[in-house]
């Protein structure tokens, strides 16, 4: 029966992924579609609460400064992260691959841990006022948290892994040998880069922006522990409006007014990442856009004046490649040395301050102690908050790896236009601001009655961990070779077992992966979990959260140093599972597993 049924689904992989959409629909779907009709004040349909919205100057002036905020973010991100990545790609190998992992540390690290790292750091008897005061320059505390800079400071930190893991995997792909021809050809190192490299990597750049921008407007935890009360976001809105009114349908024109502004967004970069934008149109654009510019007509006329001199220089350097500065070498590296300690001193300050022997948080600490590790285990809100967050991961992590590797597998056999538009729509929960998609759930879930049960929390966590694995097992399957498949069917073997024996042996990183992925997903979650918990249930992050927001309490360093620990650990047992599989690493290696596998299919 069972061989029967894996049959049935494999002659119409499709099905596979009715799970994930089942649980996408119920707990995602069908709310916002339903939030939207509140939102338009349905049956009788008016936009009498967006025009509500847009009546107060107060709600405007959040709006406003939502958008400024996530545009200035995310060029900072933009100016910081382009040179890093470019740094990056050009290293040598080792040098390369140990740079990526020191960027994927902290994004890897909850996002509550780097905040109040910033908080601690930023703060008028942190690390930078007391150092400023140490030197002498200033005599009394600056302020740096609490207003407009300490929200730049920590957002940026946040998100540049975001900007710069997206301009890698774009910049990495670049022929590296096209910039030394155009040198060979008389252009200068910037001219070769700015005509050669840099339109290559505009995709990075697009896709980077995007993702910064978006996630950047659902931003909440950071404006609220770094910000001001000026400096609020409209998430931050939209939270106080859940915690104090019963009236959802004010609060779903908030947040489609939000999602509006992303869609908007999407609309005008472009959904498709790749940049393949026909040339034709991209040069008619361009040339449109000069002949409308008297500056670049100004340009213009100055570079017809320079072309005698460059085409001079141009024959004289023509085929000779021209080596790289060394003065260059030597800013680049410092460049890229202070954006690592940028991204990693947050985390380590917390490190070493949860040691600290003093009875408040300091920096160098005094002495060595464990007495904030001790506070941690003996009270019982901290143990209780840990065990709650360890039994939601799992069951979410457990879920998402067998719904997403279904769907992902489902997906991956369909046609690659019903495959990118099925694949959009999984992905959607993690591509909408957070707090649309927490506004959303929490909507669904009052629905069915599971706020403040632990089965309401796994779906609407399991909503996000699902995207993330399909994306981590699709791009695993994108390298799977397929004949292995034919040949194992070739030799009698039913589907069922070419996948238990074949498939799943060699996608078995992907899903590991996923599964991790999806634990931490949970693990540190706290904007969705927040409003759909009801309070009764506190998992590590909402307790983190609510202490903060109260007092730099110092057992919290305790509680960031050890998830801050918890991705390096992570990442190296994945290391050693990847090292483990790889040709050659152990007499279980993956290359010699096909063989007996299909060997025992023949005889089936």
């Amino acid at each position: 029966m069972r061989v029967e049924t894996f049959k049935n689904l494999s002659r119409m992989p499709i099905a596979l992924s009715v799970p994930a959409f089942a649980i996408l629909l119920v707990v995602f779907g069908i709310p916002v579609v339903q939030l939207f009709l509140a939102s338009l004040n349905a049956p009788a349909f008016s936009l009498t609460h967006y025009v509500a919205f847009f009546q107060q100057p107060a709600y405007i002036r959040v709006l406003l400064q939502t958008i400024e905020i996530s545009a200035v973010a995310t060029a900072v991100c933009l100016v910081i992260g382009y040179p890093t990545a470019y740094l990056i790609v050009i290293a040598s190998k080792r040098v390369r691959v140990a740079l990526i992992v020191l960027v994927f540390v902290p994004w890897l690290t909850s996002g509550l841990v780097r905040t109040y790292a910033w908080a601690v750091i930023l703060g008028d008897h942190g690390l930078i006022n007391n150092l400023l005061v140490y030197l002498g320059w200033i005599s009394k505390p600056i302020q740096l948290i609490y207003n407009r800079v300490g929200v730049y400071i920590g957002m940026v930190h946040i998100m540049l892994p975001m900007m710069i893991l997206p301009l890698l995997s774009v910049m990495h792909g670049i022929d590296r040998s096209l910039m030394p021809a155009a040198r060979s050809m008389g252009a200068r190192p910037f001219a070769a880069f700015w005509r050669v490299f840099f339109p290559l990597s505009l995709p990075g750049v697009r896709g980077g922006s995007l993702l910064v921008f978006v996630f950047c407007l659902g931003f909440y935890i950071t404006p609220q522990v770094l910000g001001g009360l000026s400096d609020a976001m409209l998430s931050n809105f939209i939270v106080t409006q859940i915690q104090t009114s019963f009236n959802m349908a004010p609060v779903a024109a908030s947040a489609f007014i939000l999602l509006a502004i992303t869609v908007i967004v999407l609309s005008m970069v472009g959904l498709d990442l790749s940049g393949t934008q026909p040339r034709a149109v991209q040069s008619a654009r361009m040339l449109s856009s000069s002949r409308r510019c008297p500056l670049v007509a100004l340009t213009r006329f100055f570079n017809d004046v320079a072309t005698p001199y460059r085409a001079k220089r141009w024959t004289s350097q023509l085929y000779k490649p021209g080596g790289d500065s060394r003065w260059s070498d030597i800013f680049g590296g410092i460049f890229v040395v202070l954006v690592m300690v940028y991204l990693l001193s947050p985390g380590l300050i917390v490190i070493m301050m949860s040691f600290s022997a003093g009875a408040f948080l300091e920096f160098p600490p005094s002495g060595f102690s464990l007495q904030w590790y001790r506070a941690f285990f003996d009270d019982p809100s901290w143990t209780t908050s840990v065990w709650n967050s360890a039994r939601l991961a799992l069951p979410v992590a457990a879920l998402s790896t067998i719904v997403g590797t279904l769907a992902a597998y489902g997906l991956s056999r369909t046609l690659p236009r019903l495959r990118a538009f099925l694949t959009m729509l999984i992905l959607t929960p993690i591509t909408f601001p957070v707090v649309v998609v927490g506004v959303a759930t929490y909507f669904g879930l009052v629905k069915l009655g599971l706020i403040g049960t632990m089965t309401g929390i796994i779906l609407a966590q399991s909503v996000g961990a699902i995207g993330t694995v399909v994306v981590i097992v699709s791009a695993t399957l994108a390298q799977f070779d397929r004949r292995l498949e034919q040949a194992a069917q070739s030799l009698r073997a039913g589907p069922l077992q070419t996948f238990m024996r074949v498939t799943l042996p060699l996608i078995q990183p992907g899903i590991i992966g996923g599964a991790v992925f999806a634990f931490i997903h949970s693990f540190d979650e706290v904007v969705i979990t927040s409003l759909v918990s009801g309070f009764s249930i506190r998992t590590l992050p909402v307790k983190m959260l609510e202490n903060i927001s109260q007092q730099i309490e110092p057992t919290i360093a305790a509680v960031g140093a050890l998830l801050t620990l918890l991705p390096v650990l992570w990442l190296i047992a994945l290391y050693i599972m990847w090292w483990r599989k790889r040709p050659g690493g152990n007499p279980g290696s993956l290359a010699l597993q096909p063989k007996p596998a299909l060997s025992e299919a023949s005889t089936s």
